[in-house]
């Protein structure tokens, strides 16, 4: 039974976030050429996930992913040097390249180590972008944002 049943018995906490890292993780749906990207943002101090996204690798999964981190008032971003970074960060509050982004990198190890359909070489493999989402959807908020039993 879930400790939680009734929406008004949960507390919502924000805590400012000063530096995070960015990253995204490839996949696809059917074949190669229809790929599907995990993007999430982490606590660059703690590790712990802030924010997640699917979606295709450009500008209209990370604006939503930027819009999510705004409350968390993080004044630091690090990330690789994807271009949608570079058009969408300013040089003032972006960090590119990888010194900076070891926590987050072990998230894609993390994930094709335990969802069949993102390791590199299987025939397990999604069908439908609904599904695919879903199924990392279920995984990142378990293993994330689950309680401890």
């Amino acid at each position: 039974m879930c400790p939680y049943s009734h929406p008004e018995d949960v507390a919502v906490e924000i805590h400012k976030v000063d530096e995070s890292e960015i990253d995204e993780l490839w996949s696809f749906v059917k074949r190669k050429e229809q790929q599907r990207w995990l993007w999430h943002a982490i606590d660059h101090q703690t590790g712990v996930v802030l924010a997640y996204g699917c979606g295709t690798r450009e500008a209209d999964v990370f604006l939503p992913l930027q819009t999510w981190l705004r409350p968390l008032g993080s004044a630091r971003f690090y990330t690789d040097h994807a271009g949608v970074y570079e058009r969408h960060l300013s040089p003032e509050t972006h960090d590119g390249g990888k010194q900076h982004t070891h926590k987050i990198e072990r998230t894609p190890l993390t994930v094709r180590t335990r969802i069949k359909r993102f390791a590199r070489k299987t025939i397990g493999f999604s069908k439908s972008n609904m599904m695919h989402d879903m199924v990392l959807g279920l995984f990142m908020n378990r293993d994330e944002f689950a309680l401890p039993i």
